[in-house]
């Protein structure tokens, strides 16, 4: 039996609301096997078990292992060559990213979010090209990935069978082209060739292979309502209560996604997927930014869940989420860091301090974001997300061990005022400097900036070597077409919206 003994110089279990949180001074946590079998005082627990190897030198802050609970991929697109720029316009500059090694990429992302603090992640797979024997390879790449690095990884690849580059059908847009774009544009969407049958195969798959794992599970995600038919909804729906597996899904995350489903349904998004059933405590809702009251409501009648992704709702002019409105009702959120953060990395540290900062609005009241609202955000909230469930996301006897050590001295030299609550002084203070140690299944994946289980420097070398190669043709033809297309798509959204019928989306937007 693998047991050890956790210390701290005090320990915050779990946010009991959004004012307080349960803390013990001088605590610990005894797991067994990757389980937590008793919490207490350190000194007490030592006497009781005085054999048992101790992590932790009694000068650190103990919290449960933070949930990452939206992730796409490894190098950043800024990296790979494509710029921050409105989603819509985003979409077709990432046509110009490069062929990673999935491995040695997912490998990237996953050491900056366990150095700061990080132990799950929803992993939301995109675009892998090939047939499905391909994409199921891609898929068990990333998951070794994070098998091998130590973490746990709740997995889904994104099902996408429509408008899969503007919000309109792909043989629409391709007649909309001059002639000598309508064919290399024909030629990247071929490049993707699973059909919708190929994509419940694939989950099927990978939920045989993979579910029965302690750190890995799979569940589903509709990519959004736009990539979404009818027949996906409905069969992704189905296949959730089949296998009884979470659902992840982008949705309203731009002005232009909510005229979207308007065209498409006559209503709003939300109304559209409760239709087929998919709202409930088995959905999640990425992004969320243009939900209006009347979904705001139905979410938390049905029990449904958001992720809220903040520092890429700034970064791609998607607006700010209605966060406050969203915690009134009483809705279950969590917190994403997408592709990457405002600094282009995976820091959850710095991804709370945002969160807590962006919805400070004007006024007296208590509507704004605290520090055991978003630090529950950050763990039990995103713990709800993820096909783990409640086994992960606070320190309880019964749930897994995972955790995350902050030294106190960053925290709190040269001076911290022996008032300030300790998890506002978490919540504002700690940088990743100050993670001593990850413990994820009561393994320790990251110590004293070394990670235990696979080399990081090796790794990037790797990565690094892997891209010195010369752009592929395929890439090369990439490049061009992205600029090719890219006047196009903005004359699309040009006249998106119907002023004759609309309100500009800016100015309904200011006022939110």
């Amino acid at each position: 039996m693998s047991a050890s003994l956790i210390r701290s110089r005090a320990m915050v279990t779990h946010a009991i609301d959004r004012h307080r949180w349960n803390e013990i001074t001088d605590g610990a946590v005894l797991q067994e096997d990757g389980t937590i079998v008793e919490i207490g005082i350190y000194q007490e627990l030592s006497r009781k078990h005085p054999n048992v190897p101790v992590i932790g030198s009694g000068n650190e802050v103990m919290l449960p292992g933070f949930v990452n609970g939206h992730h796409h991929i490894g190098l950043t697109p800024v990296q790979l060559g494509s710029p921050d720029m409105p989603l819509e316009l985003w979409f077709v500059t990432r046509m110009v990213m490069r062929n990673v090694n999935l491995y040695l990429d997912t490998l990237y992302s996953a050491f900056e979010m366990i150095a700061s603090g990080v132990t799950t992640v929803q992993h939301l797979h995109g675009r892998v090209p090939g047939k499905l024997d391909q994409v199921d390879r891609g898929c068990d790449e990333t998951i070794r990935a994070y098998q091998d690095v130590g973490m746990r990884v709740s997995y889904s690849y994104a099902v996408r069978d429509q408008n899969r580059l503007v919000y309109q059908r792909d043989e629409d847009f391709i007649a909309s082209l001059p002639f000598e774009l309508r064919g290399p544009m024909q030629r990247w969407f071929e490049r993707f060739q699973l059909s919708l049958d190929d994509d419940i195969a694939l989950f099927e798959g990978l939920y045989g292979r993979h579910q029965d794992k302690r750190r890995v599970k799979v569940q589903l995600a509709p990519a959004n309502l736009h990539w979404c038919s009818d027949e996906a909804l409905t069969r992704l729906a189905d296949t959730s209560r089949k296998y009884n597996v979470p659902l992840h899904m982008h949705l309203l995350e731009t002005a232009y996604q909510k005229e979207y489903a308007r065209r498409r349904g006559g209503g709003t998004a939300v109304e559209y997927i409760d239709r087929f059933g998919l709202l409930g405590p088995q959905m999640t809702l990425g992004h969320g930014v243009w939900l209006n009251e009347p979904d705001i409501q139905r979410l938390a009648e049905t029990g449904t869940s958001v992720c809220h992704n903040c520092s890429s709702n700034f970064r791609l002019r998607s607006s700010v989420a209605a966060l406050n409105v969203l915690e009134a009702n009483g809705i279950n959120t969590a917190i994403g860091i997408d592709e990457a953060g405002i600094n282009d990395d995976r820091d959850m540290l710095q991804e709370m301090r945002m969160v807590l900062r962006a919805h400070r609005v004007p006024g007296m009241d208590d509507a704004v974001p605290t520090p055991a609202q978003v630090f529950r955000m950050a763990t039990s909230g995103g713990a709800k997300t993820t096909a783990f469930g409640d086994r992960i996301g606070a320190l309880r006897v019964g749930c897994a061990a995972d955790m995350v050590l902050i030294d106190w001295r960053e925290l709190s030299y040269p001076y911290l005022d022996a008032e300030t609550p300790l998890l506002d002084a978490v919540l504002q203070r700690a940088k990743t400097s100050g993670v001593r140690s990850v413990i994820c299944d009561g393994e320790v994946i990251y110590h004293d900036g070394k990670f235990t289980k696979v080399d990081r420097d090796g790794a990037l070398r790797a990565l690094h070597e892997d891209l010195q190669r010369a752009l592929s043709d395929d890439e090369v033809d990439r490049r061009r077409l992205s600029k090719a297309l890219l006047p196009h798509v903005r004359a699309f959204y040009g006249d998106y919206f119907d002023p004759e019928q609309h309100e500009p989306f800016y100015r309904a937007s200011s006022r939110r």
